[in-house]
């Protein structure tokens, strides 16, 4: 049997705010704290669902849940999106009529997720077969498209939807989807220029550059570091609990899915990463011989690769970016556009291109999930698009975001009072009128064609002359200063000349969720929303499939000279399209609030919440569904919940459920005028009578519990007795049956060894007679052993005496044999000797005769053939000696051997100086082209300032290198980097020397092959460029300090401020690369002049200074310090250089 539930069982709280009990403010706060607390996010107002944003997950969305609250009525279980959904769609598969979900509330409040679930839950209940999920699956994989697309983390939100979209989805008459159609609304594509501090841009832009492969990231010439496009905020480009990477997958899959194609899918990537270059061109001022700035592109290289990913001529896209062209009938002028209109061209270029990019998407996902058939559809549409907002600037966005939400609530309540007034004419219900606030004046207020605020602006904008902010507010204070929703400091209404609340530049409308200031820099601007002609019509000559298509108005074949119209009158008609579309539907309404601003979980900020609760009118709907009965219920289940209470009705009632219902109120004397009979429901004016019956009800169930309890406790000991009494007779049964068993056992036992022991006693007797018969066998075996044993022996002993007689003798003779052997070995070693002996005499006697002969010869050759043979000894040796003692390959190592002998100092000079010399070799045949530059510059250094310079020495071990400040890879010197054409040679911190008063200032100094540069170290500003032929000479003291004279040709361009007095820590290798590089710079020839001197002059503009270096104590620490003693000396105090 199904168990029948109910919205009213097991409540938290209450579930539908229609009950609320008493209605207040506070007390509706209270009640979505408490649900909220426990868990229970969603809280009804009648039919409309209230969902809170529970910042994590909760296991409320399984397919158990789904099917929970499939085919259920809509108040039969507790508050759910779900039941919200099945109720749609059953109204519309079952009754016909087209539906539409409407889900508002402010950025974070879960809109979006609101709106997946919705279509999760349809695409779950609907019918199945691969057409069908082919197409429910289309429609899902949607989403994650727009999203990122669409999508950006702001502060309050870290998936913010920045554009409005409404679904319209199509069902046969079976209830399956066969396709859908998207509509969007104002995409925020000011967001893809700038982006509030701590928020990002567009999700597709960081996930493509987290996401994609080196390889199609090197085809789209862009490179992962975010910080490498202006486009980009940095801030907050890592968002925890996003995976970017992931993301790209998804989307690259969903875009699969929903029918993109290959090239399609590369060609929109190509736009994204377009804008991305498109934000990295930069822009400089230059003068024209008619005295009117023009713009030129600073750096050409992303210029170059935006041309080449979007097909354009580099040239064509330069001179839109640097003129613009107005028509007027045949009349055609080209003005040129300074450096702050290009940027503006740049910003709308950007913007255009990727809104017109999120707008063919949308058509293009249309095309492949719109049905294919022409029959009529069933529609259920969700619109999700963007709440209330009051900000702290609010701007153009939010007034017409604010409008939107004013023309949702007006429909909002006329189709809720339509309802109303069509259920109490469907249920035969006398209908009385509701008041109720109108905003209708306020809409009007706002789009009214004669004098509406958005027909003001669209005057201003198309009115000629010099049109400002500042123009249409004052038009605002003319035209509408008598509204009574319309405040201004300005405006003809005296009591707000006081109010110092509300700035010059703003205005104030009183909108039905309250006051909004608008502040109006922007408006006309943002309205116009203008993209010149000449970037329209180079877009159009690109060769990217969807430049064209995205571009129409480009085609110079036809050219449209009419003004296009404004962003605002282009939203009041989408709107106005909407809400016909919305009126033709059957409403179903998710106010969506989110808890805090934190973004985190079991947070509930009371105030947040009151102030979304103001503005989504929620309190106003309540009043509205309570304005005539609070509640109401068909008769059948009333009867089944609350049949107890009547014991005519109790447990079944016979006849049909209102009459049963009628007995019931009848029988619980309810005052008649709290309640209605319609033809099938029952309607309660207060939720006090509602809770009435909810508590006689709870009696009674009470009452009912213990009935049950009673019988059911009766029947148990009854059941109990009987089994006690049944086992009884068992258990006796079971003991005599027992007790026989036992005793046939005994006597079984006791026959059994009875038996046993006469066995026993006839098996010992008979083992004792064969015990003693084995015993006679083995005493005769026994003694024939002991016998046969004595004769063995005896025989054995015999033996053995024979065996050692035989071994004596043979004992005897071997040591007669050894006794024979050694004696002859003696005599043959005795007559060995004396043959040695004979040999030896005559071998001495015959090489003393020998040399008696050889005596003769011996004294005229012996010392020439020593003294060769010990020189010969000697040089082997000392080459030998060499050899074990080389030093080391270091060219610098000084040690060699010394050498033995004198005779031996040429060659020993010789073999040291060959050496060194081969060493020498092999260490520079290891040396690079790089690394050879440095030495030569060391060699240079050498040449210049040893012995001429104290800083030299301290100089040497130090590497030159060159770019200290890394000036090619440091974000920071960016822009210098770019203003420097040719290659810098040396990028290093110097002090400028200021003649007033002595004291530096800290310069960049850039050393080019052409140029000396030198730039603000904070700014990165050039503050003079020298060209280094106007060099003429470098003068630097022969102290340790880091002074050095730029001194420049006479009449140069150069020299219109005089000559430099710089100081720098690298001096040697700052002097020494001006030194190369002037020499090879020069155009005849002649090498740079470096005056060492402790005393030169420096002209500075007209005046010659004299610069005098002295030694002295040390101040500020250990360095060099300059001081002006007069208007024609400079006086540099070099501290003494310590032993």
């Amino acid at each position: 049997m199904e168990v029948k539930t109910s919205l009213l069982d097991n409540m938290i709280g209450v579930g539908d705010m229609v009950l609320l009990e008493p209605l207040s403010e506070d007390s509706f706060l209270e009640n979505l704290k408490k649900r909220f607390d426990h868990n229970e996010i969603y809280t009804y107002i009648g039919s409309v669902v209230i969902s809170m944003n529970p910042y994590r997950s909760l296991p409320i969305y399984s397919p158990e849940k789904v099917e929970e609250y499939r085919n259920r009525n809509f108040y039969e279980l507790s508050p759910h999106i779900y039941a919200l959904a099945d109720e749609a769609y059953r109204s519309l598969r079952d009754q016909d009529k087209d539906q539409c979900i409407l889900i508002t509330g402010e950025s974070g409040s879960g809109k979006t997720e609101a709106s997946k679930l919705v279509m999760s839950y349809v695409a779950a209940v609907c019918g199945k077969g691969q057409e069908v999920n082919k197409v429910k699956e289309q429609l899902l994989q949607s989403n994650p498209v727009l999203e990122a697309f669409g999508n950006a983390k702001t502060v309050r939100n870290d998936n913010s939807s920045r554009f409005g979209k409404y679904m319209d989805i199509e069902f046969d008459f079976k209830g399956d989807p066969l396709g859908g159609v998207i509509s969007n609304y104002l995409l925020e594509k000011s967001r893809v220029v700038k982006q509030p501090r701590g928020e990002r841009n567009f999700h597709i832009f960081y996930q493509l550059l987290s996401g994609a492969s080196d390889d199609t990231l090197k085809k789209l010439k862009l490179d992962r570091d975010f910080s490498k496009y202006n486009y980009l905020s940095l801030d907050s480009a890592v968002v925890n609990g996003l995976d970017d990477a992931t993301s790209f997958r998804t989307v690259k899959n969903a875009m699969q899915i929903v029918g993109f194609m290959e090239d399609e899918i590369r060609s929109v990537l190509e736009l994204v990463a377009a804008v991305l270059k498109l934000g990295n061109i930069e822009f400089k001022p230059e003068s024209r011989c008619n005295d009117t700035d023009e713009s030129r592109v600073r750096d050409k290289n992303d210029l170059k690769e935006m041309c080449e990913l979007l097909g354009i001529e580099q040239t064509v896209l330069e001179r839109a970016f640097s003129y613009r062209t107005v028509e007027a009938k045949l009349e055609k002028v080209s003005t040129t556009l300074n450096v702050a209109q290009a940027y503006y061209a740049r910003d709308a270029l950007a913007k255009n291109l990727y809104s017109r990019l999120f707008s063919w998407l949308v058509t293009r996902i249309n095309e492949s999930i719109k049905a294919q058939t022409k029959s009529r559809h069933k529609v259920m549409g969700v619109l999700d698009i963007y709440g209330f907002e009051i900000f702290e600037d609010n701007s153009f966005e939010q007034f017409i975001i604010n409008y939107c939400n004013e023309k949702l609530q007006q429909i909002f309540i006329e189709l809720t009072l339509r309802e109303e007034q069509e259920e109490y004419i469907r249920e035969g219900i006398e209908w009385t009128n509701i008041e109720y606030f109108n905003n209708a004046v306020i809409c009007d207020l706002i789009e009214n064609n004669q004098n509406g605020i958005m027909a003001m602006l669209d005057e201003e904008c198309l009115r000629p002359g010099t049109v400002t902010d500042e123009t249409f507010l004052d038009k605002l204070n003319t035209v509408c200063a008598e509204h009574q929703h319309f405040e201004s400091r300005l405006s003809k209404n005296s009591k707000f000349l006081n109010d110092h609340s509300l700035p010059h530049s703003c205005f104030r409308i009183q909108h039905y969720a309250g006051k909004v200031l608008y502040c109006v820099e922007g408006f006309v601007d943002k309205n116009n929303d203008l993209l010149y002609r000449d970037l329209s019509q180079a877009m159009f000559k690109a060769t990217h499939s969807l430049m064209k298509e995205l571009f129409p108005e480009g085609n110079p074949s036809k050219v449209n000279l009419k003004r296009p119209p404004t962003a605002g009158s282009q939203f009041k008609s989408s709107v106005g399209t909407l809400m016909k579309n919305l009126q033709t539907k059957n409403p179903n309404y998710i106010r969506c609030i989110k808890p805090n601003d934190k973004k985190a979980a079991h947070i509930f900020t009371a105030s947040l919440v009151c102030h979304q609760v103001r503005y989504l009118g929620l309190m106003e709907n309540v009043r509205v569904r309570r304005a005539g009965y609070a509640f109401r219920q068909p008769y059948g289940p009333c009867l089944e919940r609350y049949k107890m209470l009547c014991k005519r009705t109790w447990p079944h009632w016979r006849g049909p459920a209102r009459e049963g219902v009628e007995v019931l109120m009848a029988d619980l004397q309810v005052p008649t005028e709290e309640f209605s009979y319609g033809r099938s429901k029952i309607f309660i004016r207060n939720p006090r009578t509602l809770f009435f019956l909810e508590e006689r009800r709870r009696q009674c169930l009470q009452d009912l519990a213990t009935l049950i309890q009673k019988i059911y406790r009766g029947w148990k000991c009854r059941t109990h007795f009987l089994l006690l009494k049944k086992s009884q007779v068992v258990v006796a049964a079971w003991y005599r049956r027992y007790a026989q068993q036992k005793k046939y056992q005994r006597i079984k036992s006791a026959t059994t060894v009875v038996q046993s022991y006469a066995r026993g006693w006839q098996a010992r007797k008979l083992l004792r007679e064969l015990k003693h018969q084995k015993r006679c066998e083995e005493a005769v075996t026994t003694i024939a052993a002991y016998w046969h044993g004595t004769q063995a022996r005896t025989e054995l002993r015999r033996l053995k005496q024979e065996v050692r007689n035989k071994h004596a003798v043979t004992v005897i003779w071997a040591y007669w044999q050894g006794t024979q052997a050694r004696r002859e070995l003696r005599k043959l070693k005795e007559e060995a000797r004396r043959k040695h002996a004979v040999a030896v005499i005559w071998a001495c006697w015959q090489g003393l005769k020998v040399r008696r002969e050889y005596r003769k010869f011996f004294r005229a050759n012996a010392g020439k053939k020593i003294y060769n043979f010990t020189i010969q000894r000697i040089m082997q040796k000392y080459f030998l000696g060499v050899k074990s003692g080389l030093p080391s390959m270091s060219p610098v190592d000084k040690n060699w051997p010394a050498r033995p002998y004198r005779f031996l100092d040429a060659a020993h000079a010789q073999l040291r100086s060959i050496f060194h010399l081969w060493r020498c070799k092999k260490y520079r045949s290891q040396f690079s082209q790089e690394r050879k530059a440095v030495y030569q510059e060391k060699l240079e250094a050498s040449e210049l300032f040893k012995d001429k310079k104290s800083l030299y020495p301290s100089s040497v071990s130090q590497p030159f290198k060159g770019d200290y400040l890394e000036i090619s890879k440091n974000p920071k010197y960016q822009k210098l980097n770019s203003c420097v054409e040719e290659k810098v040679l040396l990028a290093d911190v110097v002090n400028k020397i200021n003649r007033a008063n002595g004291k530096g200032a800290s310069r960049i100094l850039l050393l080019t092959k052409k140029n000396v540069v030198l730039a603000d170290q904070k700014t990165g500003q050039v503050k003079a460029s020298v060209a280094l032929p106007d060099l003429i000479s470098v003068s630097v003291s022969t102290q340790n300090d880091g002074f050095f004279a730029l001194k420049l040709k006479e009449g140069s361009a150069s020299a219109v401020k005089g000559d430099f007095l710089l100081s720098s820590e690298h001096l040697i290798e700052t002097i020494t690369k001006l030194h190369h590089i002037g020499s090879t710079a020069s155009d005849d020839g002649e090498q740079l002049d470096i005056n060492i001197s402790d005393e030169f002059l420096v002209q500075f503009k007209q005046d010659k200074v004299c610069v005098k270096f002295i030694q002295a104590a040390p101040k500020n620490g250990n360095s060099a310090s300059c001081k002006r003693k007069n208007n024609r000396l400079l006086e540099v105090s070099v501290p003494a250089a310590t032993a």
